[in-house]
């Protein structure tokens, strides 16, 4: 193809091209962007339409990015060409995948949609564009508005980077119910960008234009450069009364908003439960700490509360609920601030230690009659200590809870498994929510609060006719939040004139019932112009809700007919309303290359996290999952060797890959060790020769250093020597026991019996038959294992080892600063493989089950990333 590509990226209401050509500037012109959406009752029906012109003598290839609400879904996209259309077709996922993948292999296809950030999506597409042709694009989208902390919000991200000739944002609202308030807000806007845009309201209808012109657009008269290039926020909410809401009937469908207020709040028994493993330090922790900080002010004096911090241990602030007191908040906020990041990840503990204080406080009462009782779990990544099979966490954490609590999942960052905390706070009546790491992660955390520190409503039981109404959606729900709102959809049997309604709730003052009637003729008059509405529209709300809930019930279906039923009734609508949905796909195929296709697929939430489990479903992980997820490639007959000479210090080490003498999963590695502030574990293998003292790390900063020794058959440790050198005492423990020495003496400590000694704050104790450990206040901890079978050997780690100082140095130290994971891009499909950089050094890795001589360990079997090492 001749010349360059140019970039045509539209923000939601938005077109970006990048034609930084140096001999035609703009060689692509768009002559007109229009973005036209018609928000009807809440459902929102936006058409995207741009048009560009090739103005050069030769061809160019425009690519056109539009970036849409992760809510909605797409429902049609087409290219037109000099005056011939090119639709994009909507087909089952499974068949579209199949003939996307045969055209990958032959070089010919494109992915279409990748998410891109909290709230939107990216949709792509590319076309070659001939000299002194037009194209136009348009693409259509559907979505329910969802109410929050008392708004509805459309954003629009602006962002042409070209002047446009014919620019505007055209938004039509109409709400029956009244429209109560309307703002809009920007990030860009000037005074000459205000005369642009006009407001236009009555009782029912609002009609929101913004319609710069070129000038207007312009950052200065010399410069032909836009100024638009941010936000564009529209807020509303409607009109509401103390009853069983509002019902709206179009072509025998109906459509009931519920959304009370000005009622009592029920008192919270909130927990929060917050992990502070090695993988949360820095910018992450300090987040989480004025987020608690700020939340805990917010706490009613009648909620109760309690704190229980995790990494590899579980600790309470307290061992019961407080009430929510000026003294007990401020006692909670010194703790607070006390939290810091080290060690591992213990979630199943953390969890069912969280139930059993709820149980224990209303066992004794402690907790009001009348009230909500809710877990609040933040973690950024894996279980890595205790029980690790997501699954069992799942079946232990719903056994627990008993749904007596509602289970809030808050996931930080991409190194969690959105999957996992999803079902896990679907079974437990509560729902999951991704924290971005960004400037105002804590806002983000407080915003979440918000929206569940309110219930006012429980047990609610919307009830309809039986025999007149079909298809009903979900129309009983557990608690209800002020500032939130409860939609109801289904079809109306031809024959029903009125629509009764009955809801029962419960309040935290009383038992409460509303009525309601709905005239099925009246209510279709008000939709009788028809410049508000499009088709069908409430028929294709109850699909869009319908299909949103059956995709949800199937992620905590618990039998797998019940899934694949849900699963099945998704997809029949997913394609019968022409939705791109997460079982569905929309084929394009370019007018250059009627071979090449582009494959639109509806990203979920987990499609953006790091690889970190392969094949991980959500319900459960198939066979050919695992297998693919253990598997260990071997890429080469030899290993691969790496010199690495460690900064400061001079030692050198050198690292390999050996796949083929890879021990089995069934074997314990030599080391188990978690890479500083992050969730990955990594299990180390050493080929050093027999009866050989191994220098594994010695830190002169502060004052420690251990040896070991491997057994004649190198299979396992038999000895290792620490040394502290304030107070100097020296440790040689071994598998018949532990010699300290300390001042010229000598002290035996065998295994047959737990002791325990402290030299100088230097606390040194033995557990019969476990394990030694040694540590210190503002010191690593260092901890030795007592195996026993099948043959006796010592196992080592750390504890604490953000203490560790960047001259650290040994086999293990070097890996406790400058180290980190990376993706490996030549990995092959299906192949969990990472690339471990050491002080810049790259190494491959794989993703291994094996047995855990950690004393933490509930398991016995840890998923690690696996290494060789010789010293």
């Amino acid at each position: 193809m001749e010349g360059r590509a140019f970039v045509v990226l539209l923000v939601i209401a938005s077109l970006i091209v990048l034609a930084e050509n140096t001999d035609h500037k703009n060689a692509i012109e768009i002559y007109s962007l229009h973005v036209d959406s018609t928000v009807t009752s809440r459902f929102a029906h936006t058409v995207i339409t741009s048009r560009l012109v090739n103005k050069v003598n030769e061809s160019r290839e425009a690519i056109f990015e539009v970036e849409l609400p992760k809510t909605a879904f797409i429902t049609n996209f087409s290219m037109s060409i000099d005056g011939e259309t090119y639709p994009g077709t909507i087909k089952e996922k499974t068949s579209a995948q199949e003939q996307y993948d045969i055209a990958v292999s032959h070089g010919q296809s494109a992915g279409l949609v990748k998410t891109t950030g909290r709230k939107l999506e990216q949709f792509h597409v590319s076309v070659n564009v001939a000299s002194d042709s037009k194209v136009t694009f348009e693409l259509i989208y559907e979505e329910l508005l969802k109410r929050q902390l008392g708004k509805y919000e459309l954003l629009f991200k602006v962002r042409p980077k070209q002047l446009v000739k014919h620019f505007q944002i055209d938004v039509h609202i109409f709400e029956p119910q009244g429209i109560n308030f309307l703002e809009t807000d920007s990030t860009f806007m000037t005074n000459e960008l205000t005369e642009a845009l006009t407001k236009v309201q009555n009782e029912t209808k609002a009609h929101i234009l913004f319609k710069p012109t070129i000038g207007q657009q312009k950052k200065s008269p010399e410069l032909e450069e836009t100024l638009l290039d941010g936000d564009f926020i529209i807020r509303y909410d409607v009109k509401r009364s103390v009853s069983a809401g509002d019902i709206q009937i179009v072509n025998g469908y109906f459509v009931h908003y519920f959304a009370p207020s000005e009622m009592p709040t029920f008192p919270k028994n909130v927990i929060f439960v917050v992990d502070q493993s090695g993988s949360m330090s820095g910018r992450k922790i300090e987040q989480t700490r004025d987020a608690l900080l700020k939340i805990l002010e917010d706490l009613r004096p009648e909620d109760h509360f309690s704190l229980i911090t995790f990494n590899s241990l579980v600790t309470e602030w307290k061992n019961t609920l407080l009430q929510a007191t000026g003294q007990n908040v401020e006692s909670a906020k010194r703790y607070v601030k006390t939290v810091m990041a080290r060690g591992g990840t213990d979630i199943n503990n953390a969890l069912l230690t969280a139930a059993n204080t709820l149980d224990k406080a209303n066992y004794a009462e402690i907790l009001q009659a009348h009230s909500i009782s809710m877990i609040i779990l933040l973690t950024d990544g894996q279980p890595t200590v205790g029980v690790q099979d997501v699954e069992i966490i799942q079946q232990n954490i719903q056994k627990a809870i008993k749904g007596k609590y509602v289970l809030y999942c808050l996931g930080f960052g991409f190194d969690v498994s959105y999957k996992f905390l999803e079902k896990m706070a679907l079974d437990n009546g509560g729902i999951a929510r991704r924290i971005y790491e960004d400037s105002d992660s804590d806002l983000q955390l407080q915003g979440f609060y918000q929206e569940v520190a309110t219930p006012i409503l429980k047990d609610i039981e919307i009830q309809y006719p039986e025999n007149s109404i079909l298809e009903l959606t979900q129309n009983s729900f557990k608690l209800f939040f002020d500032g939130s709102e409860i939609v109801v959809a289904g079809r109306i049997d031809n024959e029903l004139d009125v629509l009764p309604v009955e809801i029962q709730a419960q309040s935290h003052t009383s038992n409460l019932i509303f009525k309601e009637e709905a005239n099925v003729r009246e209510k279709e008059k008000v939709f009788q112009h028809q410049k508000y509405i499009f088709g069908n529209f409430i028929e294709r709300l109850w699909a869009y809700l319908t299909i949103q809930q059956l995709l949800e019930k199937s992620i905590s279906a618990q039998e797998e007919q019940q899934k694949n039923l849900q699963v099945a009734r998704a997809l029949e609508l997913s394609m019968k309303y022409s939705f791109v949905t997460p079982l569905t796909s929309m084929v394009v195929t370019k007018p250059d290359d009627q071979q090449k296709l582009h494959l639109a697929n509806k990203p979920t939430e987990s499609d953006n996290e790091k690889s970190r489990f392969t094949g991980f479903s959500g319900n459960k992980l198939s066979k050919s999952h695992i297998t693919k997820a253990l598997s260990f490639r071997r890429h080469h007959d030899q290993s691969m060797y790496y010199v690495h000479r460690a900064p400061k210090t001079g030692q050198r080490a050198i690292l390999f890959d050996t796949p083929e003498h890879s021990p089995d999963t069934n074997e314990y590695p030599h080391f188990l060790f978690q890479l500083p502030r992050q969730n990955d574990v990594i299990c180390l293998n050493i080929d050093g020769q027999p009866q050989a003292y191994i220098n594994l790390i010695s830190d002169p900063d502060k004052g420690v250093s251990v040896t070991g020794k491997l057994g004649r058959n190198r299979n396992h440790f038999v000895l290792f020597e620490i040394t502290n050198l304030d107070p100097h005492v020296q440790l040689r423990v071994s598998k018949e026991g532990t010699v300290l020495s300390y001042g010229g003496h000598t002290t035996k400590l065998p295994w047959t019996k737990s002791a325990s000694s402290t030299i100088q704050g230097l606390k040194i104790a033995v557990e019969k038959e476990r394990s030694l450990t040694m540590s210190a206040s503002d010191n690593i901890t260092i901890k030795i294992t007592f195996i026993k079978s099948p043959n006796r050997f010592l196992g080592l780690y750390f504890m604490d080892t953000d203490h560790f100082s960047d001259k650290a140095s040994g086999l293990l130290g070097q890996f406790y600063f400058d180290t980190h994971l990376e993706s490996n891009p030549g990995a092959s499909q299906g192949e969990d493989e990472r690339v471990l950089s050491v002080h810049g050094q790259k190494h491959r890795v794989t993703r291994k089950n094996k047995k855990d001589y950690r004393q933490e360990s509930a398991t016995g079997i840890i998923s690690c990333w696996s290494l060789h090492i010789t010293p």
